[in-house]
């Protein structure tokens, strides 16, 4: 049999041509061999590849193997792109390399890119294949319980809103920084939950019918209500605890500009209820701690998605990420200028909003700057969970292909011991030699 042949019977993968090439390489010489160095197979066992056929082209000095695979479940993506065009891979002899039958090991396809970039887009495939429809039940059940703790935490928020804060002693003297005219909200509070929620869940749902990942849209709409509600009941709780003067209260305390005192110098207010109690609520800024609570989450989503701390350098993501902390920064300044919070009462609502969001958002994914900070730990749970059954299965597909190639040699080895009409010409005392025959022996 010729090299050629022999190469053919390596490449094609069943229990018979493997046995017969393994008898080739016992037989033959060592330095016969001329094996194709092939490449590895880069892709993610999730996929369940089945090889049908190889076929060998000689070109020159080169070999083109056309081969022909079977993917369950279909590929989506950049692989519906790849694996449905015709599968090529050139392979040049390499007469150092040492012959393997090991039809396990992967091969790198040039139609499919490599290195982490391309490992990264290999893991985006499988984004479609966890949709609302699909598994969108599944998962809300999973967080069962932390849809249950954002309900008591919305009822414990409107509680806070309800009782009064403490009312400290504001003396005549303190009067001269509490003087500021009362003016009108430039950000009214009906616009909070607007821009510092419904434009992140907009956001949300955009990249979810970009991607198809229910894990990435449930997980940010989780995220971001976790963290403007945890900030919310901070925020109202430091604020009735406190109960700092606004800059504007001596005109809320006296809608006339008649000041009275009582006999401990402590004021003694004579405007409206409602208006007097939400002037005690000046630290820290509820505005500001509610935008970056909700801004600030979505600006660290955005740099997990557009890749911004990728060392490439590009100025065009940092704008895009740092557009939401500048509108709620907008928004903190804004509430100084209506004379409604002083600066540290800004300061320390911006500083709040925007810790609560990063811990929050670090609870379900991973941090920006890591190299699967673009999904959800979860997305990338489930692929290793997908990927250990495939291997598990894979696993077992080789010790049933290794078994029926044992067979196929014990048959082999069977049929080579027996003669002519089958009668058992070794190894059986009971055997008739031809001998025996001629001298009329038994």
């Amino acid at each position: 049999m010729s090299s050629d042949a022999q190469d053919d019977l390596q490449l094609v993968p069943g229990p018979a041509a493997v046995a017969e090439s393994t008898n080739l390489a016992e037989s033959e010489s060592q330095e016969r061999h001329t094996p194709y160095q092939l490449c590895t197979w880069n892709l993610h066992a999730f996929h369940r590849f089945t090889l049908c056929a190889v076929e060998k082209l000689d070109i020159g000095n080169s070999h083109i193997f056309v081969i022909i695979v079977v993917v369950n479940p279909p590929p989506q993506g950049l692989l519906s792109r790849s694996w449905y065009n015709a599968l090529a891979v050139s392979c040049k002899r390499d007469d150092s390399a040492t012959v393997t039958n090991d039809w396990n090991s992967s091969i790198d396809f040039p139609l499919i890119e490599t290195q982490n970039e391309e490992q990264s887009a290999m893991q985006e495939v499988q984004l479609g294949s966890h949709t609302l429809r699909s598994h969108g039940v599944s998962v809300a059940k999973t967080h069962m319980h932390d849809w249950l703790i954002l309900m008591l935490l919305v009822l414990l928020e409107i509680c806070l809103y309800i009782i009064h804060p403490f009312y400290r002693f504001v003396g005549k003297d303190m009067m001269t920084d509490l003087k500021y005219p009362l003016k009108s909200n430039t950000v009214p509070i009906w616009a909070v939950p607007i821009y510092a929620i419904l434009l992140p869940i907009a956001i949300f749902l955009l990249v979810y019918y970009r991607r198809r990942d229910v894990y990435d849209l449930h997980h940010a709409i989780l995220g971001l209500f976790f963290s403007v509600l945890v900030t919310g009941v901070l925020t109202d709780s430091i604020k009735n605890a406190v109960g700092r003067p606004r800059p504007d209260f001596f005109w809320r305390c006296f809608p006339d500009g008649k000041d009275f005192y009582d006999k401990w110098g402590d004021v003694v207010c004579h405007g409206d209820i409602n208006v007097i109690k939400e002037g005690h609520k000046s630290f820290p800024s509820g505005h500001t701690s509610w935008s970056f609570a909700g801004l600030g989450f979505l600006s660290l989503y955005l740099s997990g998605k557009v890749k911004v701390f990728d060392r490439k350098g590009h100025i065009a993501k940092l704008c895009i990420v740092f557009l939401p902390l500048l509108v709620a920064s907008l928004v903190g300044i804004s509430r100084v200028d209506d004379y409604w919070h002083h600066w540290q009462d800004v300061f320390a609502g911006g500083l709040l909003g925007l810790t609560v969001a990063t811990f929050c958002y670090l609870q379900f994914f991973p941090p920006p700057y890591h190299e699967e900070g673009w999904g959800p730990y979860a997305y990338f749970r489930v692929l290793e969970e997908s990927r250990s059954s495939a291997q598990a299965a894979n696993m077992v597909d080789m010790r049933n292909g290794r078994a029926a190639q044992a067979d196929v040699g014990n048959q082999e080895e069977e049929g080579s011991s027996h003669g002519f009409m089958g009668l058992h010409l070794a190894d059986d005392q009971s055997a008739l030699t031809l001998e025996e025959l001629e001298t009329g022996r038994r």
